[in-house]
């Protein structure tokens, strides 16, 4: 509960969040109910807890819906999965307490690191914190194209429309990073203005784009392939170590990948990258208890969800992938995952790295505030330089690359 308490110091003390004062303060009571026991006497929930996730329709909304069935017929709690419509909405539910947690993406990288959406004045470096991962036999992202629009490899995507998600810094640095590998760039292509993650399916169904980027399973992926258009999957063949290493630069997180599930896809698979989607994550404010019992209850009932969304056999225990991880995980998770024997030696050490990169960014965007720039163009400009200095000074990757 004490954390909770420095969450609400840290939401008072910060004007303009959220609008509508008492409304969030419903909310945030709400989420601050009292715990209650539940089938175990180490695992815990308040009546109703709340995640963030992509929209309806989407494989981690479907994914955290299956697992709040879990959690309502077995321990009494309603799970409520709050539907963002991009990066920067599911997170700010999360950091102003109207959620628990958020199951994104490649969001919450970019949200520790500062960047993209996330280098603005009111945003900033911010303490994420990993609960659990989810590597599917699908993929976490990648490039769909209509058939007709006649593109079998990467580099037939020049001169091509492609979807750009306003608001949706991940998915679209996700793109540039998958275009770089035919060493293109957004600069070669069409780019084509979408209000959200649904609406690029339906501007390739209706013929207002040639590519659209997602996982390999997604929903709206299905209309396109039942569509006159067709549905095609081209190839990142993983020979090629050049082509490889420009998206591994852009995204260290991302990894070279088979995925068998999807439309389309054959049942040897196809060559593609992946990363975790959904990423079930928190903020340092967390709550242990709560943190604790939420992956708990995640990998032990793992047998009766797995089968009930696209792609939720990914939070598999042995899929976890603790030593590649980029963001430090939660205490609570930790907990637990040393009990079952899971947390090793190696993955403390890329835990402890990850919290020294975060302990970086941190004291560098404490230095930098106070003297930035007020104009928003020039702040964020700065603010990337210097954030890169410090990271560079202290021997990491600064992902500064097209940022």
């Amino acid at each position: 509960m004490a954390s909770y308490l420095t969450g609400l110091s840290s939401f008072i003390s910060f004007p303009g969040k959220i609008a509508g004062g008492v409304k969030c303060l419903v909310a945030i009571l709400f989420l601050w109910s009292p715990f209650f026991a539940s089938a175990a006497d180490d695992v815990q929930f308040p009546k109703t807890i709340a995640w963030s996730a992509y929209q309806t329709g989407t494989g981690g909304y479907s994914q955290a819906v299956a697992i709040g069935n879990i959690l309502q017929r077995q321990y009494g709690t309603n799970l409520r999965v709050i539907p963002g419509r991009n990066d920067v909405s599911r997170l700010a539910t999360l950091r102003a307490g109207r959620v628990h947690f958020s199951a994104g993406g490649s969001e919450a990288v970019y949200a520790q690191e500062g960047i993209l959406n996330f280098a603005s004045k009111i945003w900033g470096p911010q303490p994420i914190r990993a609960l659990m991962s989810n590597y599917s036999d699908s993929c976490s992202y990648t490039m769909v194209t209509a058939t007709d629009a006649n593109i079998r490899t990467i580099a037939d995507v020049k001169g091509k429309r492609v979807t750009f998600v306003q608001g949706a810094p991940s998915l679209n640095n996700a793109m540039a990073a998958l275009l770089s590998y035919a060493n293109l760039s957004w600069d070669d292509v069409e780019r084509v203005e979408v209000g959200g993650y649904n609406a690029s399916a339906d501007a390739v169904v209706n013929n207002r784009a040639d590519v659209v980027g997602g996982a390999c399973n997604s929903p709206p992926f299905l209309r396109l392939e039942a569509s006159p258009r067709g549905l095609t999957f081209p190839e990142f063949p993983h020979d090629d170590e050049d082509a490889i290493k420009r998206v591994r630069d852009r995204l260290p997180w991302y990894v070279p990948h088979i995925a068998i599930e999807g439309p389309t896809i054959p049942t040897e698979g196809i060559e593609v990258f992946t990363s975790a989607y959904p990423l079930l994550v928190g903020l340092d404010t967390s709550d242990e208890t709560l943190v604790y019992s939420t992956v708990k209850i995640m990998h032990e009932n793992y047998e009766t969800y797995k089968d009930n969304a696209p792609g939720a056999s990914g939070w598999r225990m042995d899929r976890q992938k603790f030593e590649q991880a980029f963001i430090p995980f939660h205490p609570g998770a930790i907990r637990y995952y040393r009990e079952i024997g899971e947390w090793t030696e190696a993955a403390e050490a890329t835990h402890q790295a990850n919290l020294h990169r975060q302990s970086i960014l941190k004291t560098a965007w404490d230095v930098f505030v106070p003297g930035a720039p007020e104009n928003y163009v020039e702040f964020e400009q700065a603010w990337l330089l210097a954030r890169e200095t410090a990271l560079a000074e202290a021997g990491l990757i600064t992902l500064g690359e097209g940022l």
